[in-house]
This record gives C-alpha cells, sequence and structure tokens, in this order.
C-alpha cells in the first residue's frame, strides 16, 4: 500500500483548522473538547508534527465526526468505481498501521475501512470515537486481538465482531505475521 503523506498531511491540517474555524473555536478550545494539548494541535495545523491514529480518533470525536470523515470527506457524487489506487490511505507514523478508505459516502451512512496492522503493533481509540455509530470488524488475514473496555476477543482469518457500547478500544497485532481486517462502520447521526 502506498501512503501519500504529503498531500494527506496538508489536506488533514487544512480539513482540521477549516472544522474548527467553521465552529468558531479557538485552538485552546479544540484542546479542551479532544484532550489534545493546544502546542500538539497547532503543530498539526502547521504540518509540523504527524498525529497518529489515537490523536485523529480524539479530534474526529471533538468535531463529531468519524475517522473517516475526518480523513476524507465525503462527495455528493462519488464514483460507482473507485479503483484501489484511488482510495484514500493513511498510515499511523508512530504504529505503522496503515487505513485505506475503501468505501465514504456522503448519501449513504456506510464506511468500509481496510485496515494493515504490522505485527506485535497495537492501535487505540476513546469510547468518544464510538459514539453515535455501530462498528462490525472482519479478519481477512492474519490474527487480531480487540479489547472493548475490560472484554478481549481473539479474532482468526474470517471471524467477526459487532462491536457493544462505546468504550475505551485497542485493536493488537500480537502474532509475527501483519493482520488485515475490514471495518464496517454505521453512522447512526
Amino acid at each position: 500500500m502506498s501512503i501519500i503523506e504529503d498531500d494527506s498531511s496538508a489536506h488533514l491540517a487544512a480539513r482540521i483548522a477549516r472544522e474548527r474555524e467553521s465552529r468558531d473555536w479557538s485552538l485552546a478550545d479544540l484542546a479542551a473538547r479532544s484532550g489534545v494539548s493546544k502546542a500538539m494541535l497547532s503543530k498539526i495545523e502547521r504540518r509540523q508534527a504527524s498525529p497518529t491514529a489515537l490523536i485523529i480518533g480524539r479530534i474526529a470525536a471533538a468535531f463529531g465526526l468519524t475517522l473517516a470523515t475526518l480523513l476524507t470527506e465525503p462527495e455528493a457524487g462519488e464514483p460507482r468505481l473507485l479503483t484501489k489506487a484511488r482510495q484514500p490511505v493513511w498510515g499511523d507514523p508512530a504504529t505503522g498501521y496503515v487505513r485505506r478508505q475503501v468505501y465514504l459516502s456522503a448519501g449513504m451512512p456506510v464506511e468500509l475501512v481496510e485496515i494493515e496492522l504490522p505485527p506485535a503493533a497495537a492501535v487505540s481509540f476513546p469510547a468518544s470515537t464510538y459514539v453515535l455509530t455501530r462498528h462490525v470488524v472482519w479478519v481477512l488475514e492474519g490474527r487480531l486481538v480487540i479489547v472493548e473496555g475490560d472484554s478481549r476477543s481473539e479474532l482468526a482469518a474470517g471471524d467477526r465482531l459487532a462491536f457493544g457500547p462505546p468504550s475505551d478500544t485497542t485493536f493488537r497485532n500480537e502474532a509475527r505475521t501483519p493482520c488485515r481486517y475490514l471495518v464496517t462502520v454505521l453512522r447512526t447521526n
């Protein structure tokens, strides 16, 4: 998977600034709502820092957006066919977690995201990421451990998990090989 870091960093920085300004929020306001420091938010908007998946999840939740809609704005006239080469890809600089936005639509409340999680990697998201959404994970290759609050689920290729009520969630690849899985998100807001 190729990651278009320069384009996605610029897009993400501009998107965060635009969302913040459209709400008439200062950096301090967004920091208070997201739990991300004002200094880090400033660095992200100025493209001096690459945010992790956890930070982007917190920012998206503060705006009331899904991670996908913060990273990739849905278009009203999206094409019926979107080749793999044109699907937006974002990578977490801290973990090597890579997400490919397979499907996102302004007119349909469903998102499909393919994730590749490297061996021995983990990525976490706060409970606020899962408010106003429903998630189902289907493992395509490898093994995946999902910890939702106090609940631990171990999934192998072909297994799926429908998430429960919103809780802090960690995705872990405890294996020595990459794990690839599909996340289906239903936006209920």
